[in-house]
């Protein structure tokens, strides 16, 4: 026995030993490469044939050496550590309003202004061009210049001159920045069978109060089931999602774990109040930009079987960030660790670190972990949260995607200018419709305004037929070639016939959310909706809805 004794304090003795020469290695490396990099810059800054500016410099230095890591793990020098505290908080001071670059006039134009902030009540509307702020010629700078002007501190004022394109008249309007706060619910409302719908954007500071308070409305209001919709929620903060969580689940229950390489840093997140209703169905939309924090609520519900998922896999973000303070009013967001949620699993899906370099890699599905939820359903670790039931939005066809987004003409934004000037009020969201003959102006003006886009098809054959040539095989597949692209032609009519259903309901969301702001928009936006409709008639069929959250193996 003391044999054994000894032999194991020997071998505990050595691991030790080890251990305090490998850390002793690691710090003197780093104390190396430290010295190096200081006697590097001054090497420069003495030699170097032009004087050096080292803000510039030295921060390409430091993004040099986070781009090896993963991309969460950010830098903000002095100058940008107001963007960090935007996005902790969500808060920011300006007008209230986005702005963005119109590819025609090549200006600078006002989007979307927020209902109830300084630019709304300044009578700012969609398209309006930004001519000057404060004197100072806006007409040549870009978003990012724009923006950082209109921002400031609270409480302070400044002139705005702007062009209204619908009648030409140039404007100048006296605005003070206020302190603005993007609604993390910025909808949420009843639809028909007894169903509540909220719509959580981000995970910002004080989501869950905001949460909680539309819950509890749509409970008064006779909500009898819920669907809470998180797609294209980035994420935030993971304190407000358990919260949100333990708005539907028991006091005590281990909801999220974090850990790191510091075990004191390691932290359990426990669900700490009593839940308002342990029983409602719940529904959770998701997508592929459901991320973080959506995805610890998302998953959180399904590893505890309180609500089903559907929509198409999440993002696939596991990885917990820390702020923190550097000298000289700067800052860094760590990677700090991993999450882990209910069943054990963690959700992120890239590898971002492979063998001490940058290179990153998809987890392949043959590579994940089986897991179980409390009913004991089958779940996976490695590619985010894959829903309950799949079901994808229809995709947008091209030429919509080129009105939207691309096109240089700005036809379809001048279309919504004009009728928004012809039309002093419109009917609530739910109500409003395009007519057949304004869709006949919109499709005249379109094909007048000589608007183009790139057809996937005609690139698709452009690429085959130039690896026929290169092959060889062309001149005897010429007269099909020829037949298929006769075909394949461009005809924009045609197009704005076929895909008129998807272009109309585009039109009608932008012109409502000039009118009624972002929550119309999103009203608006539900009544075409696939995934709302298949959850809303999910939630009709209880039986079904009960069947999808029991195990597979005890069916």
């Amino acid at each position: 026995m003391k044999r054994n004794l000894w032999l194991i304090g020997l071998l505990c003795l050595q691991v030790t030993v080890a251990c305090a020469q490998k850390n002793r290695n690691h710090n003197l490396e780093v104390g190396k490469n430290l010295d190096i990099f200081n006697q590097l810059y001054k090497c420069l800054d003495m030699m170097y044939v032009d004087s050096l500016n080292s803000g510039e410099v030295i921060g390409n230095g430091i993004k040099g050496m986070l781009n090896s890591l993963d991309p969460y793990t950010e830098y903000y020098p002095e100058e940008h550590s107001k963007d960090l505290k935007m996005m902790l908080t969500g808060k920011y001071a300006g007008i209230g309003s986005i702005v963005r670059y119109n590819q025609k006039l090549k200006r600078v134009i006002i989007s979307e202004p927020y209902a109830d902030m300084p630019a709304a009540e300044a009578g700012l509307k969609k398209g309006d061009i930004i001519l000057s702020i404060d004197g100072e010629d806006m007409t040549s700078k870009s978003v990012a210049d724009v923006s950082a002007k209109l921002r400031g501190e609270p409480g302070t004022s400044f002139l705005l001159k702007v062009k209204r394109p619908s009648t030409g008249k140039e404007m100048q309007v006296k605005l003070t920045r206020k302190s603005i706060a993007m609604p993390n619910v910025p909808y949420y409302g009843m639809r028909e069978g007894n169903v509540g719908y909220i719509y959580l954007s981000e995970f910002t500071e004080g989501c869950a109060k905001n949460m909680r308070r539309a819950f509890l409305d749509l409970k008064k209001q006779g909500a009898s089931k819920l669907v809470l919709d998180l797609r294209g929620n980035g994420g935030g903060s993971l304190s407000e999602a358990v919260s949100i969580v333990n708005m539907w689940v028991p006091k005590g229950i281990v909801l999220v774990e974090t850990k790191g390489k510091l075990a004191r840093a390691n932290r359990e997140y426990k669900t700490s109040v009593e839940p308002i209703d342990t029983v409602m169905p719940i529904i959770v939309l998701v997508n592929g930009e459901s991320a973080s924090a959506s995805e610890i609520t998302a998953g959180s519900l399904q590893d505890l079987d309180r609500a089903i998922i559907l929509g198409t896999r999440t993002y696939g973000k596991g990885l917990v960030q820390t702020p923190f303070e550097l000298p000289y009013n700067a800052n860094v967001k760590v990677t700090t660790g991993k999450y882990y949620i209910p069943s054990g699993r963690c959700v992120q899906a890239i590898n971002y670190k492979h063998n001490g370099g940058g290179y990153t890699e998809r987890i392949p599905d043959s590579l994940t972990h089986v897991f179980h939820t409390r009913n004991g359903r089958e779940v996976r670790d490695g590619g985010g949260i894959m829903p309950d039931v799949v079901v994808r939005q229809d995709t947008l066809p091209n030429i919509a995607v080129y009105l939207d987004r691309i096109d240089s003409t700005e036809v379809m934004l001048d279309y919504e200018i004009d009728y928004m000037a012809a039309h002093p009020t419109i009917p609530a969201p739910d109500e409003f419709r395009l007519t057949d003959q304004d869709y006949e102006e919109f499709k005249q003006r379109v094909e007048k305004s000589g608007f183009t886009y790139d057809k996937m098809t005609e690139s698709a054959l452009k690429e085959l037929e130039k690896m026929a040539r290169f092959e060889g095989y062309y001149e005897d597949a010429k007269e099909e070639f020829e037949q298929l692209r006769a075909k394949l032609k461009h005809h924009v009519g045609r197009d704005l016939d076929r895909h008129r259903d998807v272009i109309v309901r585009m039109i009608e969301n932008d012109i409502i959310a000039a009118y009624y702001y972002r929550a119309g928009a999103i009203q608006a936006s539900l009544k075409s909706d696939v995934q709302m409709r298949e959850a809303e008639k999910l939630l009709g069929d209880m039986e079904k809805y009960k069947k999808l959250l029991q195990n597979d193996k005890k069916k």
